[in-house]
């Protein structure tokens, strides 16, 4: 692609690798972002200082830390990599529409990093239905990111 530079040269060949390691580490993210909620409802139901409540705040780290952030990273990082081979088309506007899901998946992380730091205080600013509500909204983005991507309907 003209005006990318030595890039396209340099990554065009691990184009395949690219793909399928964002595609990995989009499933890791996910299943992060559609877990993490849902232990939030169960969490908001225990007692503070409770042993429940100390379980889950151990479940909760692990998860944003070990596995959540890191796939996020790698999912931004792989996706900048596949723009980099070239195959990437920045006239089309599904593609923006994608990238703004993509950011408000990415503020929703943040934010539950957020209710995380809230839990490990014992604090409890929303109650169990707020959470259960929550966990809706990385599916509604989940899907609009697919549909987006592989249908490419504009």
């Amino acid at each position: 692609m003209p005006g990318t530079g030595g890039a396209v040269n340099l990554l065009a060949p691990y184009l395949p690798w690219l793909k399928a390691l964002h595609i990995l580490s989009v499933i890791a993210w996910m299943a992060g972002m559609l877990y993490l909620p849902r232990l939030f409802v169960y969490h908001a139901g225990a007692e503070p200082g409770s042993p429940m409540s100390e379980t889950f705040k151990t479940m909760e780290r692990r998860l944003y830390r070990a596995i959540m952030t890191p796939a996020m990273v790698a999912t931004w990082l792989f996706g900048i990599g596949l723009t980099l081979t070239g195959v990437v088309v920045w006239s089309t506007f599904w593609l923006y529409a994608k990238l703004v899901l993509v950011a408000g998946m990415t503020w929703l992380h943040v934010i539950f990093g957020r209710w995380c730091r809230d839990f490990a205080a014992d604090r409890r600013p929303h109650g169990a239905g707020f959470y259960r509500a929550i966990n809706e909204l990385p599916t509604l983005l989940l899907i609009g990111i697919v549909v987006l991507a592989v249908v490419k309907p504009f």
